[in-house]
């Protein structure tokens, strides 16, 4: 990767705001963590398998590794939401978890958030969604994170364009992560950088977030899919007081 220039690391702010995988990797180094925030669906899903108490362990989407990966791990391997079977009933689906066997260790593979959690090394890596945005944020301040010595790294993993390689900007990973860094701001964790701050004063500006999210583009395609269940566990707002944190390769609930 190309030297990242300084004035693109978002200093001397305590809570820095970025998109995708490369921005993860710009701002991920000398952070005190890294915040992925993927609403449709990866770190919804991961909250609602962390909560039932699935070690779930990120890869990236479809590289044809992930059977082996996860049989090397003794995890069972969650599939495309239209390929869930008997067998294999687990998949990106959040509504499909709730209704799956509960397993002890899960690959989740996306090729946005799971992507991206995988790639971060050498910080600690957090699973944020709309569903425990204050629970992460507590967690961060308690530990005195979030300082221009130790900023806080929020990353909207994004979309990419049906058959494309661009990154799309995705409202929903926009506002879970201002939503993220408002409730950094309220725990008194910062300063905000420009824009981290732009992305909290939009999460607040909405009256109905989870209106706008089941009616943005995102939320239109699971919902013409069959997935509308889907948007509506995304948008249960502050539900959960999981924090996943990567460990030894598997998000776990930090806050218990």
């Amino acid at each position: 990767m190309a030297e990242i220039a300084e004035w693109a690391r978002q200093r001397p702010w305590g809570v820095r705001l970025e998109w995708g995988l490369t921005g993860a990797l710009a701002l991920g180094p000398g952070s005190a963590c890294v915040v992925v925030v993927d609403v449709l669906s990866f770190t919804t899903s991961v909250s609602v398998a962390v909560e039932a108490g699935t070690r779930v362990l990120p890869y990236p989407w479809r590289d044809g590794g992930a059977a082996e990966f996860a049989a090397r791990h003794g995890a069972e391997l969650a599939v495309g939401r239209r390929a869930v079977s008997e067998r294999q009933p687990w998949s990106l689906s959040p509504a499909a978890l709730r209704c799956a066997p509960v397993a002890e260790r899960l690959v989740l593979p996306s090729p946005n958030g799971s992507a991206i959690s995988a790639a971060v090394s050498g910080v600690p890596v957090v699973a944020a969604c709309l569903r425990n945005a204050s629970a992460v944020a507590r967690w961060i301040a308690g530990r005195g994170w979030g300082s221009a010595r130790q900023p806080v790294a929020v990353i909207a993993a994004g979309e990419h364009w049906p058959g494309r390689d661009g990154l799309r900007p995705a409202v929903e990973d926009w506002l879970g992560a201002g939503a993220v860094a408002a409730a950094l701001a309220r725990s008194a964790v910062g300063p905000l950088s420009p824009e981290a701050h732009a992305a909290a004063v939009a999460y607040g500006g909405i009256a109905d977030v989870a209106a706008l999210i089941r009616d943005c583009a995102s939320g239109r395609e699971l919902a013409e899919g069959g997935f509308a269940q889907d948007v509506a566990a995304a948008t249960e707002l502050d539900s959960s007081g999981v924090v996943p944190v990567l460990t030894d390769g598997a998000f776990v609930d930090a806050a218990r």
